[in-house]
């Protein structure tokens, strides 16, 4: 693996895209996914033997009870951690075969993740929190485009507010224009509407679904919400670490 200047690294990674990728629109290959955990003296099951691939554009929900490795399955989709055992193979990159400064790089790169609580920067404004990954990677113009997503989400008026200024919701429209400022190829997001009231989550979901639909981004997301997994063109269902059904939309039962 290459080391020194990243503009090495970001070769590197553009040779393994061209080299690894399978199908021309494929942007995600899970194989035989494992995630197993020490507790105690006992080895502790997540997820076991999960397969599936998603293509460009594609939209598809995670659903599941509690304990059933949704949160576990999104953040090894997304090189947040390692597994136990096979692959993830996101945008013709294989992130097993990445050190973790390559991982951060490759999701500098290609991934937006939206979290259930947040993570915006209590120190930063509206603004300078969704700047932050443009200016890690030295982008052109980060305060226009930071500027232009925030008004397509309806702040525009709240460019300058910090995070304790701002409701639960437009905290949450922050984080989806801070997911989308690098234009990434997949979005990842961990039940975005989990700690919205009702009309706030309608709101987020219809955003989820406009950004995805203006920018090709492929949409995965994690949620407890039947009606948010409808909308989805594809849901996995999860119990016990294994996927049990893999359907066009959601569930009816």
């Amino acid at each position: 693996m290459p080391s020194g200047r990243p503009e090495a690294r970001n070769s590197w990674i553009g040779k393994r895209y061209k080299q690894l990728a399978v199908k021309r629109n494929q942007v995600l290959e899970v194989e035989a996914l494992t995630k197993t955990y020490l507790s105690g003296n006992r080895e502790l099951r997540v997820l076991g033997e999960v397969s599936f691939s998603l293509e460009a554009g594609d939209t598809c929900s995670i659903i599941g009870p509690s304990g059933s490795g949704k949160t576990t399955l999104l953040g090894l989709c997304a090189g947040l951690d390692r597994p136990s055992s096979g692959r993830v193979v996101l945008n013709g990159i294989d992130l097993g075969r990445l050190s973790e400064e390559e991982l951060a790089r490759v999701r500098s790169q290609y991934v937006g993740f939206v979290f259930q609580t947040f993570q915006l920067i209590a120190t930063l404004t509206a603004i300078e929190n969704v700047m932050v990954p443009a200016e890690l990677r030295s982008e052109r113009a980060p305060h226009e485009r930071a500027r232009e997503l925030l008004t397509k989400v309806g702040l525009h008026d709240r460019l300058k507010h910090y995070p304790t200024q701002l409701s639960g919701g437009e905290q949450q429209r922050v984080a989806l224009a801070r997911a989308f400022v690098n234009r990434p190829q997949l979005l990842f997001a961990d039940e975005p509407t989990g700690n919205l009231d009702m009309e706030t989550s309608a709101t987020v979901e219809e955003l989820l679904f406009d950004l995805n639909q203006e920018n090709g981004t492929t949409l995965i997301l994690v949620t407890h919400n039947p009606e948010l997994a409808r909308r989805t063109s594809r849901t996995i269902t999860l119990r016990g670490g294994e996927i049990v059904l893999d359907s066009p939309g959601s569930p009816d039962h």
